[in-house]
């Protein structure tokens, strides 16, 4: 006689098109040239093949639990990989100058430091876009990418705002800096207030990780360190709430200097 198993099953999750799971999937995305963003391979599954093929394409590899998968997974049959696709495509550093200069507007850019929460990012995101942003950065590496999460959270606005990856965020900050666009980076101990911030020029609105904030290295290549003036007594700001406050003190000073 055979009996129901009663065990609780984990119910299926939604799939958004974002996640790509199983050894022949993975391997057949990336080699069709599918932005993805990362790759997760359970421990000590054997898909050498599927690993080579992400690196080839530079594409990080993600070691991880095979529980972390089970949790991740739409269907529960990984095969030990998933691949994590981006929501919506990379643009360039071009775009997002050539997107300015349509406008006859002088660069305002937003560059995320290690933000790792999807949430946050699509709020700045969101931001970006109703403040008239040109354009967002992220990290390549230590940061979240486009996911689902990322899309629902910016509500329509990557429909609207580009985003670009950039493979080593120092090197994208020193290309900004060569094309004339100054880097204000967000932080408590900033020495420059958010009423005396010259956003009126080509600049970049750079936001730290939510728990560590700016990298030394990118503190480092900051033009100007700017603080956010705090009245109550908690002494600091999420770092989308952060994103957002400056990007509409830029516009403030822009519309004050047309």
């Amino acid at each position: 006689m055979a009996y129901e198993n009663n065990r609780r099953r984990r119910p299926p999750r939604e799939d958004d098109g974002t996640l790509i799971e199983g050894r022949n999937a993975v391997l057949e995305t990336l080699r069709a040239g599918r932005t993805v963003d990362k790759v997760f391979v359970a421990e000590g599954a054997r898909i050498g093949d599927v690993a080579a093929e992400a690196r080839r394409c530079g594409v990080p590899v993600v070691t991880c639990d095979r529980r972390k998968l089970d949790h991740m997974s739409p269907t529960g049959n990984h095969q030990g990989v998933i691949a994590q696709a981006a929501a919506q495509e990379y643009v360039s550093l071009d775009h997002i100058f050539r997107v300015a200069e349509e406008r006859g507007e002088a660069p305002l850019i937003v560059v995320c430091d290690g933000i790792e929460d999807p949430h946050n990012l699509g709020a700045i995101i969101r931001s970006a876009e109703t403040a008239g942003a040109h354009g967002v950065i992220i990290p390549k590496r230590r940061a979240v990418g486009l996911t689902a999460a990322v899309a629902r959270a910016a509500a329509g606005a990557l429909a609207y705002v580009g985003v670009h990856k950039a493979n080593n965020l120092a090197a994208a900050l020193d290309e900004l800096k060569a094309r004339g666009v100054w880097l204000f980076g967000a932080e408590a101990d900033g020495t420059v207030g958010l009423y005396q911030a010259a956003f009126d020029r080509p600049c970049a609105i750079v936001i730290g990780s939510e728990g560590q904030g700016l990298s030394r290295l990118t503190r480092d290549k900051c033009d100007y360190i700017i603080s956010i003036p705090m009245r109550g007594r908690v002494n600091s700001l999420n770092a989308s709430n952060a994103a957002a406050v400056l990007l509409f003190e830029a516009v403030r000073r822009r519309a004050q200097a047309e």
